[in-house]
């Protein structure tokens, strides 16, 4: 069974493939992906790795946590299962936003 992987710290060069081939050292990758930032497409500083075999991704735990890439130290742990969040964001419908769609008064007068 798969194990992932969690990668922290990592370069904002960082890619998919560079995480691929690093942790292929240790074993077969199954999957590997940099988290990325939706609105200006770089990197968050880390990602996720899945490791085919428990033995490969406590190998690879042991001999690249605190390895350097590209300047910067990375941090390698066994992933967390995903929290639940409630769902809608951060977004709050209602009230005045002052803008030209959203109804609300813009300044100055009525005609």
């Amino acid at each position: 069974m798969a194990t992932k992987l969690f990668v922290g710290n990592l370069p904002y060069e960082a890619t998919d493939q560079s995480l691929t081939e690093l942790f292929s050292q240790s074993g077969t990758v199954v999957s590997a992906s940099v988290v990325i930032n939706k609105f200006n497409n770089r990197s968050k500083g880390f990602g996720f790795v899945e490791m085919s075999t428990q033995e490969e991704a406590n190998a690879a735990i042991e001999t690249l946590n605190g390895q350097e890439m590209g300047g910067r130290r990375i941090i390698v742990s066994e992933a967390r299962p995903r929290e639940e969040r409630p769902a809608g964001g951060g977004f709050r419908s209602g009230g005045s936003r002052g803008g030209y769609d959203s109804g609300g008064s813009r300044g100055g007068y009525d005609r």
